[in-house]
Formats: structure tokens, sequence, C-alpha cells
């Protein structure tokens, strides 16, 4: 029996493992009746343990042999008899939120549908960050609209119940989506806002789901992925974004919510730094290519090496080296392996094609200066 469809809210309960068995990948058992959730519908599985006369076992993961009527299968930490009694408790904070993740699903559902005519196709609730994929691309004034009616739901405190039809009877619900299963079919009512079908563990009431937030979404498979969270995780996720803006207007001496005007000017001086840069580069290149021509072997600030390199390609006949105090250096010209070999004499690490890269120990940059080397 799946007990954890009967009360959502119950913590402990007591067992007989009916079977138990181990192989190369873990230890695993099979309880008369059950509070852990298997995995399913996009809703992670429960956690927690099992206490009985072989002491207590961490319960890792847990897992449906058959979809919705199949035996709950428990991963263990470590083996335990058939036939004994058993105390089980479940990870409460971590069920806590997966109910708050998956009945704001079902409130963001229902308020796309109503909103966009969105459909809903696949969830995820394995992090705090919840997706749903919809059938349909979206529009940002839905999806807002969306975002205002889950919030409704939410402070409308709806009733959340759960109850069993048969297959037949099914055609008298207004269902948000046809069920997945055939037979008799569990059905999770949230006031007259949403009508599903579902096995999953859900909250008393609507409120207990909120806040919602919608984070993003972005183009998925021809539909959409929309992003959100829900319960504690969208407070603590407000509290963090909160705290990192607070720091960040300190540092600008502003406020959180005029943090865009630093920030845009910080940019465009950026940009402004950037380009300055760049000219420099370009100019400081311009002054030491004479010299790399003539010399051969030349130290050369770091930012420069590449492009002076690049501009020296064209000088095919000869062979030039390119050093900066920190190790870096640029080797072209028909005599490159050559050279290279003496470097790498040096303790120097490199390689390439038409030019030659890599470093050498800071302190053998002196002894590579010969320019003996490249003659």
């Amino acid at each position: 029996m799946r007990l954890y469809q009967l009360d959502s809210y119950a913590t402990r309960f007591q067992a007989r493992v009916e079977r138990a068995w181990s192989d190369e990948k873990g230890h695993y058992a099979v309880l008369s009746e059950t509070l852990f959730y298997p995995e399913s519908g996009g809703q992670p599985a429960d956690t927690g343990v099992l206490k009985g006369p072989f002491g207590e076992v961490r319960v890792l993961h847990a897992y449906e042999e058959e979809k919705a009527f199949g035996d709950v299968v428990h991963v263990l930490s470590a083996p335990i008899p058939e036939g004994v009694e058993v105390e089980g408790e479940i990870d409460w904070k971590r069920r806590f939120r997966h109910m708050q993740r998956h009945t704001a699903q079902h409130i963001l559902s229902q308020a796309l549908l109503r909103a966009g005519g969105y459909h809903t196709v696949a969830v995820s609730l394995d992090s705090p960050l919840c997706t749903l994929d919809l059938e349909e691309e979206v529009e940002e004034a839905k999806v807002r609209q969306a975002e205002a009616l889950a919030a409704f739901a939410v402070y409308a405190d709806y009733p959340v119940e759960a109850f069993w039809v048969s297959e037949e009877e099914l055609a008298h619900y207004p269902l948000r989506r046809p069920p997945k299963v055939q037979g008799k079919v569990r059905l999770v009512k949230i006031g007259d806002f949403d009508l599903a079908a579902c096995g999953g563990t859900h909250l008393k009431t609507s409120a207990q789901a909120g806040p919602i937030k919608v984070v993003k979404w972005e183009r998925y498979k021809g539909g959409t992925r929309v992003y959100f969270l829900a319960g504690w995780e969208a407070l603590e996720d407000y509290h963090a974004k909160h705290a990192l803006l607070a720091r960040l207007a300190l540092a600008f001496s502003t406020s959180p919510l005029e943090l865009e005007k630093p920030i845009k000017k910080l940019q465009e001086e950026l940009y402004a730094l950037k380009g300055e840069n760049q000219a420099l580069k370009e100019a400081l290149v311009e002054a030491l290519l004479p010299r790399a021509l003539e010399e051969g072997v030349l130290l050369v600030p770091a930012p420069v090496l590449p492009e002076l390199a690049k501009r020296l390609l064209s000088w095919s006949d000869k062979t030039f080296l390119l050093l900066a105090k920190e190790g870096r250096f640029a080797l072209l010209g028909p005599e490159r392996e050559r050279v290279l070999a003496a470097l790498k004499a040096l303790g120097a690490r490199g390689g390439g094609k038409e030019i030659l890269q890599g470093a050498l120990p800071p302190e053998k940059v002196a002894q590579a200066l010969d320019p003996k080397l490249v003659s």
C-alpha cells in the first residue's frame, strides 16, 4: 500500500519486509506498505531511514517496478533481512519541498492553460529551479498573466484534495489533460481552479505552495520550457538575490533599483578602455616590428606577443623568437623546429604549426635571448 497517497503529511510508518535482495549495484527491499514516494512523473523520490532489529539503514532512493500500480522498491545503504518488522521515517524537509514544487506546478500549468491556451507536456521537479515543458511557443504577456493567475490561486487558499475514480467515470471530470494510466485513476483537485490525474504528493492548500515565481523561459523542442521556483525555495532565491543587490548597491553608492545606471556607465567605460588598449597594442606592435626584423630575438610585453608574431609571418625566410619576461614565447620561420629543440633543452614546453607557442621557466628567459639561437 502506498501510504503517501492517503496522507502526504505523515512522516513515520510501520511495515514488514516482504522482499529483500542485493546485487552488484546495491541493496533493495519491498515493504508491505510505505510512505516513501518513488520517483515518478517528474517528482523526485523520498529519502529517509528504516529501523529494525538490524539497526538503522538509509533509504537512498525509491522507484516503481511497474508504473502506478507496481511494488515500490527501496534502495538501501545496507542489506536487511526479509520478514522483519521495520519502522520507516522519511526526510520531511525534502518531502515538503517536493510537495511545494508539485502543487505549484499544477497551479502554474493550469494558469498557463487559462492565460494562453498553453498545454503542459512534461515536468521536472528534480531541483529548486523546476521546469515545465509546453507544447506551444509563448508570448511574454501571456506568461506574466499566468504568473498573476498562479498568485491569485495561492492567495485564494484553495483546498487540495485527492480521490479515486474508475476509468468509466473519467468522462464526467473536466481534466486539464488526459491521464497516462488506465483502470482506477487518482485525481488531484485544487479548489475549482485545477483538476488533473496525479499519483504524487501534494499540499493541503494552495496557499502553502506560494510564492510561485516564473524565472525565465526558452524555446524547446518546438515549444517552450518554463523555469519556476515555489515555496521556501522561491523565498530563499529572493533572499539570495536581494542580498546580492544590496551588496552591489553599497559598492556603487546607490539603491538596488538604481543599479542599472552605474553598471551601464561602467560598461561604457570598459568598452572605451578596451578600444584604447587595442589601439595602444597595435601602436606598440608597429614600434617593435623594425627591431624584431633586425634582431630576430626580442624581449616583448606578453600582451603583444601573439600579434607581433602574426605580423612577422610574411617574412618567411627568417626565423624569429619573441619572448616575454614571464616565460611565454612565440617562434616562427624556417628554423623554428631547431630553435624549439634548443628551448626544450632549457625546460620549455610548447608546439604548433606556423607559429610555435609555449612557455619556459622565467629564470631561463635571459639565457634564451641569445641571438645565436636563431642564427
